[in-house]
């Protein structure tokens, strides 16, 4: 064998190692967090934070807490006198996910889940700035008459300060469903904004390939394709361009179940602020908008209740820096555990 067939196939092997690929096993190598008690036990003494405590980034300005969202005095704590621009929030939707239902993602009274989402929102509207947009991730169940989700975009009218703005789907590539129902393969994603915020334009990947939408410009006839200023088109509010993350994906992190997709919250952020924009998340779960907001030079303030999912947050965003990866796929990101046989 020669010297660069060698060397090829060494580094191929490499390859398939960093990428978690060794063995041919595509098995996650930690189990869903919020479901296991005896893994979060494992886990809480890797965790740098507590209830109440802050991380702050020296290099970037972002700030990881963990905090409670229905607590104004924990969202000051983060925010202090400083406004945003952009809030992104995925909260529980509560849903059973998973058939489980847990902590971090419970399924409650829904007058009570109301109540929960009323006073998590009224802190997101005072620390926005006059001009600002607020995306709320939200899902309906449909073996229960699809609450919450219309009974949540009901109660929205109560903030007179706030302006529905758009109502967006994200088609996901996988799904859920029985052979005696439609495949579920859609998440929701409400838009709202205060004042009269900026909004860039953004395009998807997807090419034009339709002629028509005939106007005259400047006495000549002309079709879409001709006045374009893009190849492609733009997103809509039916995005259908976008991976659902899965194990297979770079970005995935094992443990968290139904974190949202890199690229749904890179695309927000670049449509609904600037470079160095504040963007706030209540709800950083898997740390994807601290991600996204690194990416694309904006300062990111997020926090969870939970401190595991706040470790994750730090990690992720420092795992990033050093080695350019936008998750761990489907390896675990506390070797600590595997390391120390805890």
């Amino acid at each position: 064998m020669s010297k660069s067939k060698g060397k090829n196939r060494a580094q191929s092997l490499f390859d398939r190692y960093e990428s978690g690929m060794s063995n041919i096993s595509t098995t996650e190598r930690l189990k869903r967090i919020d479901l296991h008690g005896e893994l979060r036990k494992k886990i809480l003494p890797f965790c740098r934070l507590r209830y109440g405590e802050i991380w702050e980034d020296p290099l970037k300005g972002h700030k990881v807490g963990v905090l409670d969202a229905t607590k104004f005095e924990d969202v000051l704590k983060i925010m202090g006198d400083e406004k945003a621009t952009l809030i992104i929030n995925d909260p529980p939707y509560n849903v059973v996910v998973g058939n489980a239902n847990t902590t971090s993602l419970f399924k409650i009274d829904l007058s009570d889940y109301l109540d929960f989402s009323r006073r998590w929102v009224k802190n997101a509207i005072n620390v926005m700035s006059e001009n600002a947009h607020l995306y709320v991730w939200l899902g309906a169940d449909y073996r229960d008459n699809f609450q919450p989700l219309p009974d949540f975009m009901i109660m929205m009218r109560e903030f007179k300060t706030l302006k529905a703005r758009n109502f967006i789907t994200l088609r996901n590539q996988r799904g859920y469903g029985t052979q005696k129902n439609w495949m579920w393969v859609r998440q929701e994603l409400l838009h709202y904004i205060k004042g009269n915020p900026f909004f860039k334009v953004v395009y998807t990947d997807i090419p034009k390939v339709l002629r028509g939408y005939y106007k005259v410009v400047n006495g000549k006839l002309t079709e879409n394709l001709e006045r374009s200023k893009s190849a492609t088109i733009r997103p809509g509010n039916v995005w259908i361009d976008i991976q659902q993350v899965f194990y297979r994906m770079e970005e995935n992190v094992p443990g968290c179940y139904a974190q949202k997709p890199l690229k749904a919250i890179e695309r927000i952020i670049e449509s609904s602020s600037q470079k160095h924009d504040l963007v706030v998340d209540f709800f950083a779960h898997s740390g994807t908008t601290l991600i996204a907001g690194e990416i694309l030079g904006r300062k990111v303030y997020t926090f969870d209740i939970d401190p595991i999912f706040a470790e994750i947050t730090i990690r992720r965003l420092e795992r990033f820096r050093k080695t350019g990866k936008t998750g761990w796929q489907w390896r675990n990101p506390f070797p600590e555990i595997d390391k120390y046989g805890v």
